[in-house]
């Protein structure tokens, strides 16, 4: 038997180890994922904005509901889910963009408005869960006009008293603008008293691999000391770095796979997360050519989901009902095997699949984010479970 002077040595020779990898890794947060993030360009952001959506939404469901799940060859079963969450609670994420997709001529006024609009909604109660503005970006010819846009903004938002404003910084490209956010957003909270979390987009080849060799995505998540709540990939900027041709650039594109898999390995653990990107197709036009991106991007949700990407971006109203169609009819097709698989877990039976506990974790993390989608109701989750929604957190590692 080894003496107790061994095993206090070894924990002494590694306390410093595990502190530094505790802090670092603290696990899957507790706070809820939202599916998608919307953007929308700051001169077009009103009060009642989420509400606006979700009726545009359900107005083009309604147009060709049929041919929303022919086309798809998604369970249309879940379709009277996906009305109510249209109704309910269409924008879970929404993000003022002052970037690339703003088109407008007076910055100041624009986001100014917006601000104004987004606060008369919280104040309303019907804002979306999650919000933020992306500015420009820290590069020499956009970083003041990017500054001033956030500081004009938060400061018009701050009487509404959101619960945290989340910043996109686009474009990064090393962790020294990383640092430089940090202190950026800490100033701003000073000055507008409001809480600031930020997600990095990463939309430069210089943002996945470093010129020494090293993944940028992995330092950037720790240079932002606690801040990052997620890696936002940018699709088409990112894509026309690499020199892919305007018709090929796509979110299932090779060069998009690789980017986001070094991206969910950089996030891996750190409570941040890795978020898909857009499709442009939109859903606009006649019959042929709505149901052609329906088609399109319900393929390239179900296509994240099944890689672990579980939220994305939407950049029009008549993307939403693709977006919970193929969202809901993941979750609910997995439920069954995930609810008999995790309770036999839980009461030691071995069934067909012998799961370690690292996959019982996914398994109740896929169940809590069914729950928070609105994919799937509480009684036929935690019911046959024998758990409350506490323990199932738990269950699926989820800190704090």
């Amino acid at each position: 038997m080894l003496p107790e002077s061994v095993l206090a040595d070894l924990d002494r020779r590694l306390a410093a180890s595990d502190a530094a990898r505790a802090a670092r890794y603290p696990g899957e947060p507790a706070r809820r994922q939202p599916v998608h993030t919307v953007y929308v360009p700051a001169d077009r952001v009103r009060p009642g904005l989420a509400a606006s959506w979700g009726a545009e939404a359900l107005a083009a469901l309604d147009r060709d509901t049929d041919g929303l799940a022919a086309v798809t060859g998604l369970d249309p079963g879940v379709l009277p889910r996906v009305r109510a969450k249209l109704a309910r609670e269409p924008v879970e994420d929404l993000r003022v963009d002052a970037e690339d997709g703003y088109r407008g001529g007076d910055e100041d006024a624009d986001v100014l408005t917006a601000a104004e609009a987004v606060g008369a909604d919280l104040v309303a109660g019907a804002a979306p869960p999650f919000l933020g503005i992306r500015a420009k970006s820290l590069e020499p010819a956009t970083r003041r006009r990017g500054v001033r846009s956030l500081d004009l903004f938060l400061g018009t938002l701050a009487p509404a008293r959101p619960a945290e404003v989340l910043v996109t910084l686009p474009k990064v490209t090393d962790t020294d603008q990383v640092r430089a956010m940090v202190a950026l957003l800490a100033a701003l909270e000073d000055a507008h008293g409001l809480p600031l979390a930020l997600e990095l987009q990463v939309e430069t080849p210089q943002a996945v691999l470093g010129p020494g060799g090293a993944a940028t995505a992995a330092a950037m998540v720790h240079a932002a000391a606690g801040r990052c709540r997620g890696l936002h990939f940018g699709t088409y900027d990112y894509s026309a770095a690499l020199g892919v041709a305007a018709a090929y650039q796509a979110s299932d594109h090779p060069v998009a796979d690789h980017a986001k898999a070094v991206m969910q390995v950089a996030v891996a653990g750190t409570g941040a997360r890795a978020v898909d990107g857009s499709s442009n197709v939109l859903p606009v036009g006649d019959r042929a050519a709505v149901r052609a991106a329906w088609r399109r991007h319900a393929g390239l949700v179900t296509r994240a989901l099944g890689t672990g990407l579980y939220q994305g971006w939407d950049l029009h109203p008549a993307q939403l009902p693709t977006r919970y169609l193929a969202t809901y009819t993941f979750f609910r097709g997995a439920l069954p095997a995930a609810l008999d698989r995790l309770a036999a877990y839980r009461s030691g039976l071995a069934g067909g699949v012998l799961d370690e506990p690292a996959t019982a974790r996914a398994l109740a993390g896929m169940l809590v984010r069914a729950l928070d989608c609105g994919a799937a109701d509480e009684p036929e989750v935690l019911g046959p479970l024998g758990v409350d929604r506490a323990e199932l957190n738990r269950l699926a590692g989820r800190s704090g």
